[in-house]
Formats: structure tokens, sequence, C-alpha cells
């Protein structure tokens, strides 16, 4: 499973998510898309962690919280519908 980070700065790194997610246990990947033509940060994000015990600590501490001085939106990803 993973998880969605919504509402994120256009200025987002992977290193800086990954740092933030850290503190709620081990970071197996993460994904920032990108717009195709401009290249541009789309803000938002999923993050995967090693269990799903640290990916709700880190939706229960995260969904709301200021970061970036943006208020961050985060809960378990949904499939993606074709």
């Amino acid at each position: 499973m993973s998880i969605y980070i919504g509402n994120l700065s256009y200025d987002v790194k992977k290193e800086d998510l990954s740092e933030v997610f850290t503190e709620y246990g081990s970071v197996k990947r993460v994904h920032i898309p990108t717009d195709r033509e401009t290249g541009r940060v789309r803000g938002f994000a999923f993050v995967e962690m090693e269990s799903e015990a640290n990916e709700d600590k880190a939706i229960e501490a995260l969904d709301g919280a200021e970061w970036m001085d943006r208020q961050l939106r985060v809960n378990k990803a949904r499939p993606r519908d074709n």
C-alpha cells in the first residue's frame, strides 16, 4: 500500500519527503509526479513504507500538518482508475 500526500509545495524534493516520513518508519519509495510538458512538480506525491502500521502512524501524525507553508493532506492512496 502507499500513502498519498496532497497540497505539497512545488519546491518539494524526494529527499525532503523521505526525511519527514522516516520519522515514522522505513521508507521504501518516494514518487513525485511531474507535468509531462513542463517538468514541474504537480503538487502531490506517493510514499511507500515498510509496514502498514508505520503508514498509519505517518497518516495520523501528518494529515493536516503544516509543512513548507502548506497544510498537507495525507491518506491511503486509492487504486488508479483507468
